[in-house]
């Protein structure tokens, strides 16, 4: 009982521990832009994302805040939300995809939140040219800063280098299928997703997406 009580709990710990332990071994021991290893079609290629998920930016530091402030707003709502689905007991499945969404949005805002604070170097804001910069050499954990609050940037790794093949119209022949690099939080938040719209009518019932009255009526 005591396990499947805070299963939900170990769900999140567990992904955070190999979401940040990859995110650091990979920042401290490897340059921006370096290869880590290349199994063909999976490639470990380190690079930095100051914006959304999947490699994607927009903007400058104000956006960048925007999306910091958003993201935390979300995590407290999804948060909350997994504590009503608890109370409420919501099919098991859908309550354990929804902690994977909110371990993977968590992992990367504790990136944006404080890998400027702690890392040495990383991905910056250059305001003469306005726009983001990347940086030389391996950076070192605790020995100063390349930002301040909120303008630490999401560090990711995970490569699929799959190409269309030749016969596919539409411009597509012999280019990458997804070219984005990302992490193993993004991979928790999309394949939850999907995995939610697939078999939506198993795993979520009406009052599950009442979402106003739930968060509103329901104290956790």
């Amino acid at each position: 009982m005591l396990i499947k009580k805070y299963f939900p709990l170990f769900i999140v710990l567990g992904v955070l521990f190999l979401d940040q332990s990859l995110k650091i071994w990979v920042k401290t021991n490897y340059s921006l832009g370096e290869n880590i290893f290349d199994l063909g079609i999976l490639r470990f290629d380190f690079v930095e994302n100051p914006g959304m998920a999947f490699g994607l930016s927009f903007g400058g530091l104000a956006s960048k805040y925007i999306l910091g402030v958003f993201r935390m707003v979300a995590i407290f709502f999804i948060g909350k939300y997994i504590l009503v689905l608890i109370k409420n007991k919501a099919n098991q499945v859908f309550i354990v995809l929804v902690c994977f969404i909110f371990s993977g949005a968590l992992g990367n805002i504790i990136d944006n939140l404080f890998y400027g604070l702690v890392f040495s170097s990383g991905t910056s804001w250059n305001n003469e040219i306005e726009y983001w910069v990347g940086y030389s050499g391996v950076s070192n954990f605790f020995n100063g800063g390349y930002g301040g609050f909120l303008e630490g940037c999401v560090v990711d790794m995970i490569h699929l280098e799959v190409y269309w093949p030749s016969w596919v119209p539409f411009g597509f022949a012999e280019k990458e299928i997804f070219p984005p690099v990302f992490n193993v939080a993004d991979t928790c938040i999309s394949s939850s997703v999907i995995l939610i719209l697939v078999f939506y009518k198993r795993l979520v019932r009406k009052e599950d997406l009442n979402f106003g009255s739930v968060l509103k009526n329901n104290s956790v």
